[in-house]
């Protein structure tokens, strides 16, 4: 009696409220094996450094409230300044609220705050930037002081008695601001302009996240373990087209909505299991999209047609919705999937009772997961101006994804989001040198004997944006150059140290200190926002690190790596480091007469909002021939070349319910307990919702770029007497590639 009364008890304290656009997938409340398994998620977590001590929680909130102080003194002083009545400036009033990872609760150790100032309609921009900079710069504990005013989301970084702030401005259309001020309002964005529409949403989305979990403890704990898989796996980073903090938080968000009564190690399973089900694009969203009179901009396929190409969608819950996730593309994506797949497939193992969540911690062995690879770097001559140009170059790094993607021999580009140090000594003019490394994984071609490769375009066209960015914003300094290498596995010791490159099992806990321990610099982007800006500010969970060891491939990627033919490269010896000049390969524009031209990939899913609703339309049939791309070097597509050209997507279809959007995750057999012998099982994507829906791309057809002293206008005239070449791969052959170097252009 004594047990079914104690069931009766934890049953009655479970949620029952509705969460989210779909009603939850299960309502049940945890067992005692699942607390077991939550602790001993917590336990595999605390060697990363995602907890922070009581001290260190009390030290932020002292150093808050001096924060907040400051923001009063200095918005009275410019209230007096302004020859307001006294009455009114004893009350005008003032707030910092807190963004980001802290105001969610899942920051780290040494992760900085987010931060943003509300002053009151009197107290113009141009006062935050001149006489509050000026204020802070006379403040005891204030180091590292910047101002950032011409970025997306205008921001004053600064240090702050050790704790690093990114402080954000708004004012609102109201003479006082009060400490009881609720920013989830909106009629709060009436006649701001967009920076302060920009600076608000940070908080809006932050607070609204938190008001549509049914547990906010669960959702942090599985938040927390979420974060660090993806910064281990090396998807984090919302610059370089991977998701940043508060897509994850969103997505984590969704699964607790399914899931309201789940424990946190529940949770973290029924993640991968929804979201290496979803069928992309259709979107994730929180709760129904809210109509408003205030006319802002919101994501809307139906009314914006760029926003039909957007190919993972997770849409912010407050006003004005927008996709957080802009920056993915289709290599990213596909990188992202084969994660939640793999991290599906561990977390079975894990709840079975078979591994432990370490395991799930562990970061891939990107170097040994490709054949070929591009080496990007980046050097200038002082500090100083090798950090603003690696800032520069990463924020710019998914253009050369883009460019390379839509090149129609190239199946994925992968990028890893760790940079690492390059050799000086092959970087003699420049002492300052980072390296980014992308794997790629070249479209086998039947039929055809030879092939040739061209990247001159993409290559090309990458470094002219980065220049061009550079000097309009007068950044480009004389010293600062881009280089890109073609590389193959085998040649990449020449890059990196042995301990990055060889194959180990597990990272030893010596080393995971190591890496937590060491705080990476913060570079301010050029075009981040507010709302994601995703140089996580927890650097001090890291993904890896360049002193760590690497794992070993998955057993599934060592079978597809020796399954695989050989693609050699025959290139001379490299007596010389190849870090010289741009080797990249070329891939000219030759194609053999026997290889087949085809029409493009078939399926495109769009998602449209009508009223509340989001529809999504089919516009086109999907040819099951194609295949997935493995991440292993080489596409299994064998059969023929698929130029890569845009589709319009149609505005006519056959409309679904708006529940058909998640009817996958309706199907008892698929979300099974995995503990459970018989139903362990999982079904394929195939078996629940048919194919995976290929995305538009972007039309690449071009002529090729002759590129001259016009084409260089934007660089100062004493850079133009530098040649520009062809960085080309003669003979791209399944079973040899010659590879011709030559230097880039501006070195």
């Amino acid at each position: 009696m004594k047990e079914m009364s104690a069931n009766t008890v934890l049953d009655s304290q479970c949620q029952q409220k509705h969460y989210g656009i779909t009603s939850p997938i299960s309502l049940a409340c945890p067992k005692e094996i699942d607390h077991i398994y939550t602790q001993k998620l917590i336990d595999a977590m605390k060697p990363f450094g995602v907890f922070e001590d009581e001290e260190e929680l009390n030290h932020r909130l002292v150093v808050l409230g001096k924060l907040n102080n400051l923001v009063k003194e200095w918005i009275s002083d410019v209230s007096e300044s302004k020859n307001l009545p006294p009455s009114v400036v004893a009350t005008v009033g003032g707030k910092i609220f807190t963004f980001g990872s802290y105001r969610l609760g899942v920051h780290t150790k040494g992760a900085d705050i987010d931060a943003l100032c509300v002053a009151p309609r009197h107290v113009e921009r141009s006062d935050f930037f001149q006489s509050f900079f000026e204020k802070l710069k006379h403040q005891d504990g204030i180091r590292n002081l910047r101002a950032v005013e011409d970025a997306f989301v205008p921001v004053i970084k600064f240090e702050f008695d050790g704790i690093e702030i990114d402080l954000v401005f708004a004012r609102l259309a109201i003479q006082t601001i009060s400490d009881n001020l609720d920013l989830r309002d909106d009629s709060r964005l009436r006649s701001l302009d967009i920076r302060c529409i920009r600076s608000l949403n940070g908080c809006r989305v932050t607070d609204e996240i938190l008001h549509l979990v049914p547990n906010k403890e669960t959702f942090r704990l599985t938040l927390r373990a979420v974060k660090l898989w993806a910064k281990r796996r090396g998807i984090y980073s919302n610059m370089l087209g991977f998701l940043g903090g508060v897509s994850w938080a969103m997505l984590v968000a969704r699964t607790c909505q399914l899931y309201p009564n789940a424990a946190a190690s529940t949770l973290v399973h029924k993640f991968f299991l929804v979201f290496s089900k979803w069928e992309w694009p259709n979107p994730v969203l929180l709760k129904q999209p809210e109509e408003s009179n205030l006319n802002l901009p919101v994501w809307d396929p139906r009314v914006n047609p760029s926003d039909r190409y957007h190919l993972m969608p997770i849409i912010t819950p407050a006003y004005p919705q927008q996709n957080s996730t802009y920056n993915v593309s289709t290599s990213t994506r596909t990188v992202m999937v084969e994660e939640f797949k793999q991290g599906l497939a561990v977390t079975d193992e894990i709840l079975q009772g078979k591994s432990d969540w370490s395991k799930l911690l562990e970061p891939p062995n990107f170097f040994q997961k490709y054949r070929h690879y591009i080496v990007l770097t980046a050097s200038a001559s002082t500090e100083e101006n090798h950090l603003e140009w690696v800032g520069l170059v990463e924020s710019k790094i998914r253009v050369l994804v883009g460019n390379l993607e839509r090149n129609e021999f190239i199946t994925l580009a992968h990028v890893n989001p760790q940079s690492f140090p390059g050799n000086k000594e092959h970087h003699k003019d420049n002492n300052y040198v980072s390296m980014w490394f992308l794997g790629i994984i070249f479209r086998r071609v039947e039929n055809a004997e030879s092939v040739n490769i061209d990247l001159t375009y993409d290559i090309q066209s990458f470094t002219d944006t980065v220049y061009r960015q550079a000097n309009n914003i007068n950044m480009l300094k004389e010293g600062m150059k881009i280089e890109a290498t073609h590389v193959k596995k085998k040649q990449l010791h020449h890059y990196l140290p042995a301990e990055i490159l060889q194959k180990k099992k597990k990272q030893s806990l010596s080393d995971v200190s190591r890496s937590s321990s060491g705080l990476q610099s913060k570079r301010s982007s050029l075009d981040s926002s507010c709302l994601d800006s995703s140089r996580d500010t927890d650097n001090g969970t890291p993904f890896n690190s360049p002193a760590s060891k690497s794992d070993s491939p998955s057993v599934g990627e060592t079978e597809r790596n020796s399954a695989e033919p050989a693609a050699v490269i025959v290139e001379k010896p490299l007596s010389v480091p190849p870090a010289q000049g741009l080797s990249i390969p070329v891939i000219g524009a030759k194609v053999d007469s026997t290889v087949k031209a085809v029409s493009p990939p078939a399926v495109c899913t769009i998602p449209t909002v009508v009223g509340r609703n989001v529809i999504p339309r089919i516009t086109t049939p999907h040819n099951p021939a194609q295949g997935q791309p493995h991440l292993n070097g080489m596409s299994n597509i064998t059969k023929t070349v698929t130029p890569k050209r845009a589709h319009s997507p149609s505005i006519d279809g056959t409309p679904k319910r708006l529940k058909d959007i998640e009817k996958f995750i309706r199907l008892e057999s698929t979300f099974k307990d995995p503990r459970a012998a018989e139903e362990r099982k999982r079904k394929s994507v195939d078996a629940i919702g048919g194919e995976s829906m290929p995305i538009p791309t972007i039309d690449t057809s071009r002529k090729k770029k002759q590129l001259d002293a016009q084409h260089i206008n934007f660089l100062p005239s004493t850079w133009r007497d530098y040649p520009v070449k062809n960085y080309q791969i003669h003979h791209l052959q399944f079973q040899q590639i010659t590879s011709v170097s030559s230097k880039i252009p501006f070195d």
